[in-house]
């Protein structure tokens, strides 16, 4: 990735099929062009990282997803009025993650001061500690008086806390865990997806010591997977979604860097999303992990496409 931390790509354009004018025949990207009348307020962040995927011994890819994220989303029907602003995608010199994670955090606090929701394209699960940033210095949701509690959710087949020497995609849990810490407070933590295979008892270890609760996907009914949101929702004020995309199962997902051989099915995330978005509480999510150079018919883009509208659809106003 070769764009400089300091500065933001210019939005890419949203283009798309024109059935004609009103809004009976609405898609995001004529909302994206300003085609509104009302209803909630979604920002779009890109960010084109994958060096915390490389770190973390991945297939690369990811930082080319943001451009082809919102192209599957700019086709998506629009059956509710909401207002979109795109922010552009936010990149770093070489392999300054660093200066990356810097750079985004920024552009997502000035989208969640200025946005109902704001939606992350990423870029490696690294964009994680992106949305922490920008929570942490967005005025309306990080100062002291305005914070309240702050839950996050992850739909990922990984607890993502390992111990490493730099940050990389799979620390960003950890990485956050540490930064309440010194805040005085602790990590509000719930995953939903856990491959029992693909996380050592090291890490199972880590999610006890900090408090977490998860579901294997074994386990991941709708049932039980939307019981877990309520107990979040019960407690929290804000939430913090993190989707991973190889939560759901490789035939739906192909395109990421660990394809799961089990995953947790489409419906199930769905009815996470979606319940997540009409709580009021949904103030991020971040969609994660896309690799497009190994994707399949575009599949993973559009089952990523599909969860972000399924959200916006149930955002509550009208």
């Amino acid at each position: 990735m070769t764009t400089d931390a300091s500065q933001s790509s210019a939005p890419a354009p949203w283009t798309g099929r024109d059935d004609g004018p009103g809004p009976e025949h609405r898609r995001w990207h004529h909302v994206a062009a300003g085609a509104t009348d009302g209803g909630p307020r979604v920002g779009v962040v890109g960010f084109a990282s994958d060096e915390g995927v490389r770190r973390n011994k991945g297939r690369q890819g990811a930082a080319e997803a943001p451009p082809l994220l919102r192209g599957a989303l700019a086709g998506m029907a629009a059956h509710r009025p909401f207002a979109l602003t795109d922010h552009g995608d936010t990149g770093y010199e070489g392999r300054d993650l660093e200066s990356g994670h810097e750079a985004v955090g920024t552009a997502i606090a000035a989208s969640l001061d200025a946005d109902d929701l704001t939606v992350v394209l990423g870029g490696g699960h690294e964009t994680a500690w992106g949305c922490y940033l920008g929570r942490a210095r967005s005025q309306r949701y990080g100062t002291p008086e305005a914070m309240g509690r702050t839950a996050v959710v992850n739909l990922d087949a990984h607890f993502d806390l390992r111990e490493a020497p730099e940050p990389s995609s799979g620390t960003p849990f950890l990485q956050m865990a540490q930064a309440e810490q010194g805040a005085g407070r602790g990590l509000d933590y719930t995953v939903i997806g856990i491959a029992e295979s693909s996380n050592t008892a090291v890490l199972f270890d880590a999610a006890r010591s900090l408090g977490a609760t998860w579901l294997l996907d074994v386990d991941s009914t709708e049932e039980a997977a939307v019981a877990a949101v309520d107990k979040v929702l019960a407690r929290a004020d804000h939430v913090h979604l993190e989707i991973d995309l190889d939560v759901l199962p490789a035939d739906i997902a192909p395109g990421v860097s660990a394809p799961a051989a089990y995953g947790v099915p489409m419906r199930v995330c769905s009815a996470v999303v979606r319940r997540l978005a009409a709580s009021g509480k949904l103030r991020v999510v971040d969609v994660a992990e896309y690799n497009p150079s190994v994707d399949v018919d575009s599949r993973t883009a559009k089952a990523a496409a599909r969860l972000v509208t399924d959200i916006v659809h149930a955002l509550p106003g009208e």
